[in-house]
């Protein structure tokens, strides 16, 4: 059954469209443009002064509402998935971090068999929560020296066998991973990581400038928590950072928090990817939505106070929402909220190789999310359904 949805304006997010019109069928955009273009059809939902935008897609989450999402518990995703479908997000990447193997391949199963189930459910009510899309594997291949709270007695060195038995338990739903590219091993398992179709992130790293560029040539395509777990910036050595900030071959993500970067350090990155390299992640972790105390990441237990998670004194994560990342880079960089939106919507999609979502346009899924004028949620919409 076709509807129409239609706004004060519509942020697709390359461009914007006064008065907008979105005609939706099927979980579809069958039709879109400004109401003097496009015929309203069927039930029309008039969302008056707000805007219209692409549903938030988060690459990098590791739970919420009091759950991980490597919990053994049938509770725990659809609670994260309900919390940020509330603050706008649509698709995310359900993120493992380091554990004991077993624990991560029954991990690995449990999502992928979530994603398969998400792709087939057809019930309304999932329309309320937001889709896994495909999972993140954060560890075990990263650095000892830069593996911020990761276990250090479950890392591994890259290989291509482990990464199979990754691969498999997972049912091929692994889309995005994070490697350290100087770990001898790691170029293979880039190789055969981006040519099954996984967005490869560098990150957790110490590598030189040149380690950096070897991952890159080998398939590395994004860079995961630019400045966070990695060899810092030298002026005579910039290691994975002059990687991360100047080539063009890459896109970058991070955590627009105030807690992960300086806002000076926000704007620095943000204009060296420009809007179209740059991506917002939230790596939120179960405490996301709770009040401060003790929560689990994986197998670690994480301590939160006042918007800062720690474990071992080191930062473990955040409890940021995609919604207060946009606002955050409106706040913080002084970028205007069209642009702000790319870096959680289109920019997020095309890294990872989601074609169907990220922007507002006739074929796209009909994720979106509305807004009013200071970026705060007001609707969020999922495969076109509506309440």
């Amino acid at each position: 059954m076709a509807w129409t949805l239609s706004a004060r304006r519509l942020l697709t997010p390359f461009d914007v469209i006064d008065h907008p019109r979105v005609v939706v069928d099927g979980g579809t955009i069958s039709k879109i443009g400004s109401a003097a273009d496009v015929e309203a059809i069927g039930r029309v939902l008039d969302l008056g002064d707000a805007a219209i935008a692409p549903g938030f897609v988060d690459i990098h989450i590791h739970g919420g509402g009091g759950h991980d999402v490597m919990e053994d518990d049938s509770a725990a995703l659809p609670a994260v998935e309900m919390l940020i479908a509330q603050h706008g997000v649509t698709g995310y990447f359900p993120t493992t971090v380091t554990a004991p193997l077993d624990q991560t391949l029954r991990a690995l199963e449990r999502l992928g068999k979530a994603i398969e189930s998400a792709e087939k459910d057809g019930d309304p009510a999932r329309a309320r929560r937001a889709r896994p899309l495909g999972i993140h594997l954060e560890g075990p291949f990263i650095s000892h020296a830069r593996r911020g709270v990761h276990p250090p007695a479950d890392l591994l060195p890259p290989r291509l066998e482990t990464f199979e038995k990754f691969w498999q338990a997972s049912r091929g739903k692994i889309k995005v991973m994070t490697i350290a590219p100087e770990l001898e091993g790691a170029t293979e398992v880039i190789a055969e990581a981006a040519w099954r179709g996984v967005c490869v992130s560098l990150g957790h790293s110490d590598a030189t400038l040149d380690a950096a560029e070897r991952g890159v040539a080998a398939g590395g395509s994004h860079v995961t928590h630019t400045f966070n777990a990695m060899r810092p910036l030298g002026h005579r050595d910039p290691g994975i950072l002059g990687a991360a900030l100047v080539d063009d071959r890459l896109t970058a993500d991070a955590i627009a928090d105030g807690i992960h970067l300086d806002p000076m350090v926000l704007q620095l990155f943000l204009r060296a990817k420009g809007p179209e390299r740059a991506v917002l992640i939230t790596d939120a972790i179960a405490a996301t939505g709770m009040p401060d105390g003790l929560y689990r990441l994986g197998s670690l237990e994480v301590e939160v106070r006042g918007g800062t998670c720690t474990s071992e004194g080191k930062l473990a994560g955040s409890v940021l929402t995609m919604d207060r990342a946009v606002r955050n880079v409106v706040q913080l960089a002084k970028w205007d909220l069209r642009s702000a939106v790319q870096l959680a919507t289109a920019n997020p999609a095309r890294a990872v190789g989601q074609k169907l979502r990220g922007r507002l346009a006739v074929g796209m899924a009909a994720d979106m999310v509305v807004l009013n004028g200071q970026g705060i949620v007001q609707k969020t919409i999922v495969g076109g359904v509506i309440d």
